[in-house]
């Protein structure tokens, strides 16, 4: 069987060099699918992909290359919708995992917070990321990885 990979939406990633860190940890190959230019990295466990720009290029790509039990980590909601429905584990950047019960409710929450922004009844302002954020998600990917590997 081989190992569960990990795909990250980069554009605007925040954890990028976290999840570089417990990958390396595991023996993880990652993916970094971005529409703008990555630093490249010299460890072969460690690709890029530059994809066209474009509303969902990033979020098409991954999905056609994502296994189950893959992880995929994104803050873009559609998206985690897509990687559950191929078996994928899903993460946000705070560490908050997508699942099959909750994805339902965030879908429409975002809908409702477009809706609140378009009609100018929200800012739209997003709470700042912060080292708790950052540490909850190292903990929480090292767990997704060790499960994986079980």
């Amino acid at each position: 069987m081989s190992s569960a990979q990990i795909y990250v939406d980069a554009d605007a990633c925040p954890v990028k060099e976290e999840v570089l860190r417990v990958a390396a940890r595991h023996g993880v190959k990652v993916t970094m699918v971005a529409n703008f230019g990555l630093r490249p990295s010299r460890d072969p466990m460690v690709a890029h992909v530059m994809v066209p720009q474009g509303a969902d290029a990033a979020d098409n790509w991954i999905v056609e290359h994502v296994a189950a039990g893959d992880i995929v980590v994104t803050s873009d909601i559609p998206l985690a919708g897509r990687a559950l429905d191929k078996g994928a584990l899903v993460l946000g950047p705070t560490g908050r995992a997508f699942t099959r019960d909750s994805i339902g409710m965030a879908l429409a929450m975002r809908e409702l917070n477009q809706h609140l922004r378009e009609t100018g009844e929200s800012r739209g302002l997003n709470a700042g990321f912060s080292a708790k954020d950052r540490s909850g998600f190292l903990q929480a990917l090292d767990e997704a990885v060790v499960r994986g590997r079980r």
